[in-house]
């Protein structure tokens, strides 16, 4: 008989793990809380008279290193939904037209149900059950867990001690995040990097396929995000549009100007790959079992689904 594995989360670990498992003739069930593909891909089109203002405001591109991974990038250039970005290095790439469509890709191949909270996992002599709002789903031969740290570890509190205990070790750092879109072009180079307030800001049409309206991501320092952690929303985009402004002296203000936290946006370097307790059927996934990048999150998913394929 077939196992019958779920996954909790849809960000690439999970999609990645998912892919693995299907290519092998398992077809697991994925339960992501979110409403479509996103997770640290995501993007989204703001539009202001008239003018579409397209942002990437989480990775803002992949670097692709390991074998495996360079492949599964040119099979998305050859669908076009990716496309090299040598403005960032020789070996960066970003989604076309945005971040989270290699993610839409992978999410359409495979059964996964969206807006579905896990709120609590349960082993019973049959398997694992998922508890998602009023509704327990299973039993489930296997369950893999592709969730942030902070969120494999509340989730693995009552069944599994030692992945709690890993995950608290390897605790995620956060980042607030603004939007800032302006009238005309800034003239601005692609990226401007490193200093006390702005980790990274990215002219997003500089990117490929991407609409013309003059969009910046601009991510702050995960320190200085730590501190304002419980500012509002318009006050850190107040204070972010003030510290592009210090980098770009002729930048016009905004015409939009919107901040988004992320409390878990750089992951820890885990150095494991990824974490499996073959007694229990239970195995976590992502990136912080490697090291904070989309690769990282890629290559810890599929060796999750051969971790589950050995048994």
């Amino acid at each position: 008989m077939a196992k019958r594995v779920a996954i909790v989360g849809a960000g690439m670990a999970g999609l990645a793990c998912g892919e693995a498992l299907a290519v092998a003739g398992i077809r697991p069930a994925i339960f992501d809380k979110g409403r479509r593909p996103s997770g640290r891909l995501a993007s989204r089109t703001i539009e202001v008279g008239g003018v579409a203002y397209a942002f990437d405001y989480g990775a803002q591109y992949m670097t692709a290193r390991a074998p495996g991974f360079v492949e599964r990038l040119r099979a998305w250039e050859a669908a076009g939904v990716a496309a090299p970005w040598p403005a960032a290095g020789p070996d960066a790439w970003v989604g076309t037209p945005s971040m989270d469509a290699p993610l839409a890709v992978m999410a359409g191949r495979l059964d996964v149900h969206w807006s579905a909270q896990v709120e609590r996992i349960e082993r019973a002599p049959d398997g694992w059950h998922l508890r998602i709002g009023d509704v327990v789903v299973g039993p489930f031969d296997e369950l893999v867990l592709a969730l942030p740290a902070e969120q494999a570890e509340a989730m693995a509190a009552s069944a599994s001690l030692a992945l709690a205990a890993l995950a608290r070790a390897n605790r995620s750092q956060p980042c607030w995040t603004a939007l800032l879109a302006f009238e005309r072009p800034t003239g601005a180079p692609p990226m401007l990097e490193g200093d006390a307030v702005i980790d990274v800001a990215v002219r997003n049409p500089a990117k490929p396929g991407r609409a013309d309206g003059e969009a910046w991501t601009v991510h702050a320092d995960a320190d200085w995000s730590a501190r304002h952690l419980g500012a509002s929303r318009d006050e850190v985009a107040r204070r972010l549009t003030d510290a592009l402004a210090a980098r770009l002296p002729s930048l016009p203000a905004p015409v939009h100007a919107s901040a988004h936290r992320w409390r878990y946006a750089r992951s820890a370097a885990g150095g494991l790959g990824h974490w499996r307790d073959d007694a229990a059927h239970l195995t976590a996934c992502g990136d912080w079992l490697i090291a904070p990048r989309v690769e990282s999150a890629w290559l810890s998913g599929t060796e999750a689904a051969e971790a589950i394929l050995a048994r």
